[in-house]
């Protein structure tokens, strides 16, 4: 734990809505399952809770370890590198009692944005990278080097919707030919040259930010992850234990909606709210990357 991680880690999203939810009680254990700045779960301690957090992303965890020792140095947690879709086997491991609540934030943090050398920020010029896990063995240059125009097309269209996944897919092709793209920003404004092409009006999002998620969510298997780790919550959690999930896009939002309809209809889940809840807006003007979140919650029967 000897590296030193600069503080940028942002605002915990719907923060007082999910400590809310998950019906902190003194001496439970919650999970926080994607710890980032430890925001939620030092929300938790306040609270009484025992926090165990993991996040596959070494720095979020050396980030979280230091703050949590500087404010609770005595406290009733633990932080481990680990990656949720291992959920049973990380219980069994550290003897875990138990949970009471488990929370899954699944946005991409502040911190992986503006850290230098990661590559998953549009704004930085930055090597292609996008791993979540530096272990991973495929980087973001990888795919966009290596996959063939069809393979491109179905990537970005498949991980974001991207409208434009076909000419994007066959200009990346085309100026790969000249010499390997291996930076954010030569990415970018290929993008940026596509869409100039077929708009003529500005958007308030940058062009590329689809094609910026489909190649994250590629390169850090994020669907099939959590497609992994929610049957899991409920194999874990304790009979009236709170499942809390943060999403941001539609994909993840369909994987979760369609895992709440079967948990209910199996008699494993009620679930808390007909609908997800959104930020109002007092929250998104005091935290516009909330903006796009979703909160949905269930409790485990």
């Amino acid at each position: 734990m000897e590296k030193r991680i600069p503080e940028i880690f942002q605002q915990p999203v719907l923060l007082q809505k999910v400590i809310a939810f998950l019906n902190i009680k003194p001496g439970e254990v919650y999970l926080d399952c994607t710890i980032g700045g430890a925001g939620h779960s030092i929300a938790i301690l306040e609270k009484g809770g025992k926090v165990f957090g993991l996040d596959r992303d070494p720095e979020a965890v050396t980030f979280s370890y230091e703050r949590l020792t500087r404010i609770y140095p005595k406290g009733q947690w633990q932080v481990v590198k680990a990656d949720f879709a291992d959920l049973e086997n990380i219980i069994s491991k550290y003897r875990l009692q138990r949970p009471a609540g488990i929370l899954l934030d699944l946005g991409v943090s502040l911190h992986q944005l503006k850290s230098k050398g990661r590559g998953f920020s549009i704004f930085c010029d930055e090597p292609l990278d996008m791993r979540m896990d530096p272990e991973l063995k495929v980087k973001a240059l990888d795919l966009i080097n290596g996959l063939h125009e069809g393979e491109l097309c179905d990537l970005f269209y498949r991980f974001a919707e991207e409208k434009l996944a076909l000419p994007i897919a066959k200009a990346i092709v085309y100026k790969r030919k000249e010499k390997p793209i291996t930076g954010t920003k030569e990415l970018a404004q290929i993008v940026s040259r596509i869409y100039k092409r077929r708009y003529k009006t500005r958007s308030k999002i940058h062009p590329a930010t689809k094609v910026f998620q489909a190649l994250r969510i590629c390169v850090n298997d994020e669907l099939n992850n959590l497609k992994k780790v929610l049957p899991q919550t409920i194999k874990v959690l304790k009979p009236k234990g709170r499942l809390v999930v943060l999403s941001f896009h539609n994909l993840e939002d369909n994987i979760i909606k369609n895992f709440l309809k079967q948990g209910k209809e199996k008699g494993c889940l009620e679930i808390l709210s007909k609908k997800p809840i959104v930020p109002d807006q007092n929250e998104i003007r005091e935290n516009p990357r909330c903006r796009s979140a979703k909160l949905w919650l269930a409790e485990k029967v």
